[in-house]
């Protein structure tokens, strides 16, 4: 199909609609956000004598919408600078704008009249070809473009975005019953790749797959919570990482996602099946209804099953004791089962473990979960034809660890099915065929390849995933491992392209890793065109080995200390010196260590959803990996390019730097200078491994040369003298403490190149002498060593 997206429209700057135009602008798709015209002035725009027919009334609900983005607690965009790709409009002057555009999502009020009106508008001005959506998130595609003409349903469909759309991975795609399949097709590839979304598509039923299988759970988990005696806090002690699900668990989620949005919700099923049994599931607790009448609506309200409450000694969060509707402080709930769940790795040992145990909170979390995997296999055929599509809905939309099919895989199916109908429950026909025709589980994994039960078969078929999708682990599978150790492993990526993959715990660098990086480079220079690093962990990677670090320090074994320093800095130095092209891929919390990690490579090609930063100072340290070298010889380039002074360039990282600042996007980093401009990110993580390679192989296709070592221009003793001055200032102002102005000392020394005159050139070795001097003497420090401490023992930076 010859389509392209390249300008769109937003219809309705609620929370969902400026959400969605900001993430389009994300991407960089300029984007119109219209809405209502407003019928009364406010105070403000009466002061102003403006009228109701000034642009700037009529436009106020979308122009305010978008002002607010920059003030959104969890940012909805990555680069605040961002918010100029949205045009701010109104229903009544720009509707005729909408025909510029290539792409229209309506997100307008939950109510088919209200959608079914205002696609009859957007038809009136559509322009053949141009495709419309509805972010819905349950009612009918079917319905609500029932009136329109033939042409206009073939290019209609639903899109449900989560909330917040930036972050939520999911994206669940309608087609309605005339939707031209070809465009379907194409819109799930444009969501995945320009998006970065990770795309189910599901059938035209109430609630779709995510919310109807999420939904449900709730439900179901409020019935046996009422039933059986269970208070709020122990619901979420085992419906929360003690079952592979995320901490907010049951009731923290409720209280995020709104009540009222929850019983919208339910109620959109409840009056659209016709079933009585399942009528009576989605039937929503008088509890409920009750809390909504009295405004406790969640978070948005101050309140909801918790409520925060500040007292004389500091904020209490409270729990809602449902027998009496009043607040009481909270019990930690403990027994065997959530202690073995919590010992356990992973969430499918975790499950098992909390289901073995068998006392009160292992039976209510077998309880929950035997109903939900009955009902997702009652739904499948209904709400989708895969069980990999709901898997991936309620992952991707309810940051579950496990999908109910794994869920099912990982405690057994064969043994959790007899137990299910040992207790009376009935298991739908096809699970039992399934388990009849001789298999033990929905999903096989076989030489590296990932099959699933093929529905209407007693076959498994093989999972098929997007060509630009690679995952290590089947790679691994495959035996296409070149060599590796404890720390890290060389895998062959095809093409003559290799993948350097970290998997010590946390991802922290520790002498494995820098081995297999030199051991690496030794390979791809014997036999491969380059190198990529990355990895599939939860984070790329949290830093280096502080425990180790630790351990030396108070055994004042300096030597070893300098020796550990010392290789970190020649291996980097290798990689940035290598004669094959190097591209890093960093996701997620990429910190200390794992930056100067991805600082000597040719490229990083980062995911948008990179936190990025050099954060030493918070363990009472410095970057000493070349990560204060390379940030001072990014300055004298980009002083020397530009012809201007280096001190204000300096005094940027010495604040970035100094102030373990972090990036809140790969946008962001590259504005802190973390990222180069020749820097690339990508929307869609799991493409990130496959856009490196395509970028090593670009760069060893040409006339590939390695990076030339040139002499650093720094700031000197007068530079210094600045940057501390600075810092003194901070410490008279009561900013930092007397530790942190010996560690911003320490940094401003090494920044501005120590105390040579202002305007020399330095190498870059001289540079990273400077940086493990002063590492070396900050770890002697008594109260730098307790930092360390800290944030091993607490996982947070302490300010002493």
């Amino acid at each position: 199909m010859n389509k392209s997206i390249r300008k769109a429209a937003v219809i309705g700057s609620g929370i969902m609609g400026s959400g969605i135009a900001a993430h389009l602008a994300n991407v960089g798709i300029p984007c119109l956000l219209l809405d209502m015209v407003p019928r009364q002035l406010t105070e403000e725009e009466t002061a102003k004598g403006l009228t109701l027919e000034n642009p700037a009334v009529r436009n106020r609900l979308a122009a305010s919408a978008i002002a607010k983005l920059a003030k959104t607690n969890q940012a909805p965009l990555y680069d605040n600078a961002f918010a100029d790709r949205i045009k701010p409009g109104n229903l009544e002057d720009h509707l005729s704008q909408l025909a510029e555009v290539d792409w229209i999502i309506e997100v307008v009020v939950e109510n088919l009249d209200v959608k079914k009106g205002l696609l009859q508008k957007i038809e009136s001005v559509w322009k053949p070809g141009t495709i419309v959506s509805s972010n819905t998130s349950g009612i009918s595609i079917h319905a609500m473009a029932a009136e329109c003409g033939d042409e206009f349903k073939k290019h209609f469909m639903g899109t449900h975005f989560f909330n917040p759309p930036r972050y939520m991975k999911l994206l669940e795609i309608i087609p309605g019953e005339h939707t031209d399949p070809e465009l379907v097709t194409y819109m799930k590839g444009f969501c995945e790749k320009v998006l970065g979304k990770g795309v189910v598509l599901a059938k035209d039923t109430p609630n779709f797959i995510g919310n109807r299988i999420g939904t449900y759970g709730l439900l179901v988990t409020l019935k046996e919570m009422t039933e059986n005696g269970y208070t709020v806090e122990e619901v979420d002690a085992v419906t929360g990482p003690a079952m592979g699900r995320p901490k907010s668990a049951t009731f923290r989620t409720l209280d995020l996602v709104g009540l009222d949005t929850f019983v919208h919700v339910a109620d959109n099923v409840y009056n659209h099946v016709s079933d009585e049994h399942e009528q009576s599931i989605f039937t929503v607790p008088l509890v409920m209804k009750s809390m909504v009448e009295k405004g406790w609506l969640g978070e948005k309200s101050g309140q909801g099953f918790y409520l925060k409450k500040k007292g004389a000694g500091g904020s209490e969060i409270l729990a809602l004791d449902l027998t009496t509707m009043e607040y009481v402080p909270q019990k930690k709930p403990k027994s065997t089962s959530l202690e073995a769940a919590k010992l356990a790795k992973g969430a499918k040992e975790k499950t098992k473990a909390l289901l073995g145990a068998r006392d009160r909170y292992s039976d209510l979390a077998w309880n929950i979960l035997k109903q939900v995997l009955i009902y997702s296999a009652e739904k499948v055929g209904e709400i989708s034809d895969s069980i990999q599509e709901i898997d991936d809905a309620m992952k991707w939309g309810f940051s579950w660890e496990l999908g109910p099919f794994e869920t099912w895989d990982a405690i057994g199916l064969k043994r959790s099915v007899e137990r299910m109908e040992a207790e009376g429950l009935s298991v739908p026909a096809w699970v039992k065929d399934w388990i009849a025709a001789g298999h033990t589980s929905f999903y096989k994994n076989e030489e590296g390849k990932l099959y699933s039960i093929h529905i209407g078969s007693s076959e498994y078929k093989e999972v098929e995933f997007a060509p630009e999708i690679i995952h290590l682990r089947s790679l691994k599978e495959q035996n296409r491992v070149i060599k590796g150790n404890s720390g890290a492993s060389l895998i062959d990526l095809g093409d003559d392209v290799t993948c350097l993959e970290f998997h010590s715990p946390n991802n922290a660098i520790g002498e494995d890793i820098l081995s297999m990086i030199t051991q690496s480079l030794e390979e791809v220079r014997r036999n491969y065109k380059g190198m990529v690093i990355a990895n599939q962990g939860r984070n790329f990677c949290v830093g280096a080995n502080i425990m180790l670090l630790l351990m030396e320090a108070q055994d004042e074994e300096w030597d070893e200390i300098n020796d550990i320093i010392h290789l970190f800095q020649n291996t980097m130095y290798k990689v940035k010196r290598f004669e094959k092209p190097v591209v890093a891929a960093p996701h997620r919390m990429c910190l200390g260590g794992g930056v100067e990690a991805c600082m000597p490579a040719d490229q990083v090609v980062a995911s948008a959803e990179t936190y990025y930063g050099l954060v030493e100072v918070g363990v009472g340290l410095i970057p000493a990996g070349g990560g204060c070298k390379e940030f001072a010889l990014r300055s004298s380039q980009q002083a020397n390019v530009e012809g201007v002074d280096l001190q204000p360039f300096i005094n940027h990282v010495f604040q970035t730097v100094g102030t373990a600042t972090v990036s809140s996007s790969g946008y962001d980093a590259k504005k802190l200078g973390y990222l180069r401009p020749t820097d690339r990110i990508v929307a869609n993580q799991d493409f990130a491994i496959y856009e490196a390679k395509q970028s090593v192989l670009g760069l060893a296709n040409t006339d590939y040369k390695p990076i030339p070592e040139e002499k650093i221009r720094v700031a000197g003793a007068e530079g210094k003298a600045v940057l501390q001055l600075g810092a003194i200032e901070m410490k008279r102002g009561g900013y930092i403490s007397d530790h942190d102005l010996l560690i911003a000392k320490k940094l401003a020394h090494v920044l501005a190149g120590g105390d040579v005159p202002a305007g020399s050139l330095v190498t870059e070795q001289y540079m990273l002498d400077l940086e493990r001097e002063a590492f070396l003497s900050l770890c002697g420090e008594p109260k730098t060593q307790q930092r360390m401490h800290h944030m091993l023992t607490k996982g947070k930076a302490l300010r002493n």
